[in-house]
């Protein structure tokens, strides 16, 4: 299967992108590791009901990276909506129960609170040369925030899959498979 998309400017199923989604007002709302939880578990949601193959991710204070390829809807959603509507509940329930959820109270008038700014960006990758620089700006981004000397050696990321080969959260696929 070729993972590569060939069009420019669309977010379409049966393609892979370089997607990021950052917390509003760039707040370090996923410095709590319970909070980086809920993102994995909504990942891996998406990847046992084979929405998405996921290639690569990284989790930092206050943005995600992934590379992903979309092989479905999920229902009537997206996986980018499916995964930020599930978050953003269960980043409210936590919230609420550590009486921090007054932060995110949303100014908006279709919501309460917002946890992720609107509009995602989503990059078509068209190459395996792209797709290798977006997978090395992921694993290296930790490194540049100072939170690990060595990419590998941070949890909440897909390099040390590729440079140990061990999955921990079991829901990588390496993009040569």
């Amino acid at each position: 299967m070729n993972i590569f998309h060939k069009r420019q400017g669309q977010v379409d199923v049966n393609f892979c992108y370089f997607y990021t989604d950052t917390i509003y007002q760039f707040r370090h709302l996923l410095a709590d590791d319970a909070l980086k939880l809920e993102v994995i578990s909504s990942l891996l949601y998406l990847v046992q009901k084979e929405i998405v193959t996921l290639y690569g991710f990284v989790i930092m204070p206050n943005h995600i990276h992934l590379l992903w390829y979309i092989l479905k809807q999920n229902g009537k959603e997206s996986a980018a909506g499916s995964l930020a509507k599930f978050t953003a509940h269960r980043f409210k329930k936590y919230l609420l129960q550590t009486n921090q959820l007054h932060l995110y109270k949303s100014d908006k008038d279709d919501r309460a609170f917002q946890f992720w700014k609107r509009d995602p960006l989503a990059i078509p990758i068209s190459t395996e040369k792209i797709f290798v620089s977006k997978l090395e700006y992921i694993h290296n981004n930790p490194v540049k925030w100072n939170l690990c000397i060595y990419p590998e050696e941070y949890k909440w990321s897909s390099a040390r899959f590729y440079w140990e080969g061990v999955d921990e959260f079991n829901m990588l696929t390496h993009y040569k498979d």
